[in-house]
């Protein structure tokens, strides 16, 4: 027998924008009593929904139940920025592509089928282009250093054959109304998404199909005679077959141990002001999404719907060994993303910030995944290295073709990868990670 009780619950830092203005079109469920199925999927999230999705095209017959600690589109998979990006992008570097054209290019193959993955699931549930929008995505430089950053990316872009458009100070002032960046690089691949709204229409595309129950944190687990059990507050799952789509949070279920950073990335959305006039003086075209070309820097959307703008800003990083961001922590952070907007666009020093949050990132040193059979019939899909859009959905897809023994190319490369590094012990991990990162951030200057 085994039996894994569950350390913690996650935490939600903050109501996130994306969740605030969106909409769910389906009520919550908990689990009440006991409930067997094929398969249990923890977390619905990119992940965990991926899992199903995949499991209902390979086994359409299996009952799947997905138990959810907090309500869909609450928790980390609501709280990101938003893009699905086809390219390389590793947070763990300023430089998002440092491989060779080989490397590149497979992980190019690989968030792209995520992507088209998504865009198929986004066809089917009737996602609206609010929510679904694939209209590329641009890594604005506001130094000299960014414009050396983007040049690089451009040509490890050109060497594994991919387009892009470089463009000019002038160019990004058309789009963004900001005299702030020097120059960008375009590409055309990434998707745009509303993220809490599409994990809720996500979930309701599932709902007919598969047993979702919400606000059910898993407390513990454990494996008798040949299947495993998740006990929740008010009831059980019993299934032979278990997918982890819980994204850092595994370690908490004693996995990987030692070996994943937790970062906590930090956001704010102004309130909404208005399109004419004003709005478009201020802030340029309607919509428009911005990386920094420094992956410390400042992350910057805007949109717009029903004649109402908002921008929402992600900048500043901290590593925590807690679950839970203090008062005092949040509020120093809004005060840096204050700091930033202003200086981007001073039209827009009026309008203040209606929510800001911060979310969940989980690393590994080497930059792997943690993912595989950990136990016979317990699977994980977790870790997306700064990308939980593209790599959860990936992992959640390779997650369910594992389990089912559904052999695939992208299954070999995916699972062609060491096991996560291990951190240096605390307290040097939490001086060391928060050291680099605040040498990057220093380095990034006018970027974050």
């Amino acid at each position: 027998m085994i039996t894994r009780s569950v350390k913690r619950l996650p935490v939600e830092n903050g109501v996130s924008g994306w969740e605030a203005i969106g909409q769910r079109s389906f009520p919550a469920v908990s689990l009440d009593g006991n409930v067997t199925a094929d398969w249990l999927i923890i977390g619905a999230g990119f992940a965990g929904l991926s899992a199903a999705r995949r499991l209902l095209e390979l086994r359409p017959q299996d009952k799947i139940v997905i138990l959810e600690a907090s309500e869909v589109g609450k928790g980390t998979s609501g709280r990101n920025s938003g893009f699905m990006i086809d390219v390389p992008h590793n947070l763990s570097s300023s430089e998002y592509s440092s491989g060779g054209a080989d490397s590149t290019r497979l992980e190019m193959a690989q968030n792209r089928s995520a992507i088209a993955f998504a865009t198929r699931a986004a066809e089917e549930y009737g996602m609206s282009r609010e929510t679904f929008d694939p209209s590329g995505k641009i890594n604005a430089a506001a130094t000299a250093r960014g414009l050396g950053l983007n040049r690089s990316f451009g040509a490890s872009l050109k060497n594994a054959g991919e387009k892009h458009v470089f463009l000019d100070a002038a160019e990004m002032r058309d789009i963004t109304g900001s005299n702030y960046y020097l120059g960008g690089l375009f590409t055309p691949g990434a998707v745009l998404i509303q993220p809490a709204d599409y994990i809720r229409e996500f979930a309701a595309g599932l709902s007919s199909k598969v047993a979702l129950f919400e606000r059910s944190p898993v407390v513990s687990l454990e494996r008798r005679s040949g299947a495993w059990t998740a006990v929740s507050a008010r009831g059980k799952v019993t299934a032979p077959k278990v997918i982890l789509g819980v994204n850092g949070h595994i370690d908490d279920f004693g996995y990987y141990g030692g070996r994943l950073m937790h970062i906590f990335a930090y956001a704010s959305m102004t309130a909404p002001f208005p399109v004419e006039d004003f709005g478009r003086k201020a802030s340029g075209r309607d919509r428009w999404a911005l990386l920094p070309a420094d992956a410390m820097g400042a992350t910057v959307r805007k949109i717009t719907t029903g004649g109402q703008s908002r921008i929402a800003i992600r900048t500043k990083y901290t590593y925590e060994t807690a679950v839970e961001i203090t008062e005092r922590r949040m509020a120093r952070m809004v005060r840096e993303h204050r700091a930033s907007l202003d200086a981007r666009f001073p039209g827009l020093k009026g309008i203040p910030f209606e929510h800001s949050w911060a979310g969940r990132i989980c690393l590994t040193l080497n930059h792997v995944p943690a993912s595989g059979e950990l136990e016979e019939g317990l699977y994980s899909a977790c870790v997306e290295n700064g990308l939980g859009t593209v790599k959860s959905t990936l992992a959640g897809m390779m997650a369910a073709e594992l389990a089912t023994g559904t052999a695939s190319r992208h299954l070999e490369q995916y699972m062609d990868h060491p096991e996560p590094s291990r951190l240096p012990p605390e307290p040097l991990a939490w001086l060391g990670i928060n050291s680099v990162i605040r040498l990057q951030e220093l380095r990034a200057g006018r970027e974050g």
